[in-house]
C-alpha cells in the first residue's frame, strides 16, 4: 500500500511537472472580441491537449508583433499579415502558425449620426481611425485611401473604447471597431457604419490577421505550440455549433446576445476565421511593397521558412 502511494505520488509530481512545462503565453487583441476570445471561452479543450495558457490583452496587432518579437509570449494572436511579411523580411524573429482572419467583414468604420460624411469615399481630407502601426486596421486604412483617392490622415486611436470616444467627443472624425463592439450604439442609431473592411476587393479573399509565434519559443515547445494549434481549432468548432459556448461568450464579454447573434450572422462567418491557409498571398506581397513594408516580395523558400501551419490530424 505504502509502495503503491509512492507510485502515484510521484506520477503527480511528473504530471504538474508537464503541465507547468507546458504552459503557454498568449497575446491576444481586443480583450472580448469573438475572435480573440478563443484561448479563454475554449480553456478546457487546451487543457485536454496539455495546455496552461497565460493570456495577456494588447490594444491591438502593432503591440501584439512587438510581444512576440520580444519574447514576452510564445504566441500572438490577430496580428497584421503585412506586417508580419515585413517584419520576417527585417530579420524578426517570428512565424506564422496559423491564418485567423480572411475576408474580413467584421472590421467597420463609422461616423457619428450628425456626420456629412455618407461614405469612406466621402472621407477626404478627414481623420480615419486604426489601432496600432502593423495593424490589420492600419492597413485597411491605407488601402481605402489609396484606392478611394483620398486626402485623409490615419490616426492610431487605440482599442475601440478609446477610439469611439474619440469620435463622440470629435477628436477624429472616422472611428473603427470590430463587431460585436459598438453595435448598439449603431442600433440606437448614435453612429453609422461607413465601410467595411470587405468593400475592398483586395483584403475580400485576403487573409489579413495570421496567429504567429516566436521563433525560439516555436523551436523549444513545437510540440506544445502544434497542440495549441489542434486546440484551437477544436475550440472554433465547439464556439460555432454549442449553446454552451455561446452562454460562455456572453458572460465573459458582456454583449447581449442580440448583438452576439448578429455578429455571428452578418460579420463573422465560420469560414472567416479558418485557420489551415494564409490566402491571398500574392496580392498581399504587392501591398505590402506598395505600403513599404516589404522591399521586395518573399521569395517561395522565404515563405516556406515563414508559414509553419501544422497540419489537420
Amino acid at each position: 500500500m505504502r509502495l503503491a502511494l509512492i507510485v502515484v505520488g510521484a506520477l503527480l509530481a511528473i504530471g504538474d511537472g508537464q503541465a507547468r512545462a507546458a504552459e503557454l503565453k498568449i497575446a491576444s487583441p481586443q480583450r472580448g472580441s469573438w475572435e480573440g476570445s478563443v484561448p479563454e471561452l475554449g480553456r478546457d479543450i487546451f487543457r485536454k491537449h496539455g495546455l496552461d495558457l497565460d493570456i495577456l490583452y494588447t490594444a491591438g496587432g502593432g503591440e501584439t508583433l512587438q510581444a512576440v518579437i520580444s519574447g514576452a509570449v510564445d504566441i500572438g494572436l490577430s496580428a497584421g499579415t503585412l506586417a508580419i511579411l515585413g517584419a520576417f523580411q527585417k530579420g524578426a524573429p517570428v512565424r506564422i502558425i496559423s491564418a485567423s482572419s480572411t475576408g474580413s467583414r467584421e472590421l467597420f468604420w463609422y461616423v457619428v449620426a450628425e456626420s456629412p460624411v455618407q461614405s469612406m469615399r466621402d472621407a477626404s481630407d478627414r481623420t480615419i481611425a486604426y489601432s496600432t502601426t502593423g495593424s490589420s486596421t492600419n492597413i485597411a486604412v491605407l488601402r481605402f485611401i489609396e484606392e478611394y483617392g483620398l486626402k485623409a490622415r490615419p490616426v492610431a486611436t487605440g482599442d475601440v473604447s478609446a477610439t469611439i470616444t474619440q469620435v463622440m467627443t470629435r477628436q477624429v472624425d472616422v472611428g473603427w471597431s470590430v463587431a460585436p463592439f459598438n453595435l448598439k450604439p449603431l442600433e440606437e442609431r448614435k453612429i453609422r457604419i461607413v465601410a467595411r473592411a470587405s468593400d475592398l476587393a483586395a483584403i475580400r479573399q485576403q487573409t489579413i490577421r495570421v496567429q504567429i509565434a516566436n521563433l525560439a519559443a516555436l523551436t523549444q515547445k513545437r510540440d506544445s505550440i502544434e497542440r495549441f494549434v489542434r486546440a484551437y481549432r477544436e475550440t472554433l468548432d465547439w464556439m460555432y455549433a454549442s449553446p454552451e459556448a455561446l452562454q460562455k461568450y456572453l458572460t465573459f464579454s458582456g454583449f447581449a446576445e442580440s448583438e452576439v447573434r448578429r455578429t455571428l450572422a452578418d460579420f463573422i462567418p465560420k469560414d472567416s476565421l479558418q485557420t489551415e491557409k494564409v490566402s491571398g498571398l500574392d496580392q498581399a506581397m504587392q501591398d505590402a511593397v506598395r505600403f513599404k513594408y516589404l522591399s521586395g516580395p518573399l521569395t517561395p523558400q522565404q515563405l516556406a521558412d515563414l508559414i509553419q501551419i501544422p497540419p489537420i490530424r
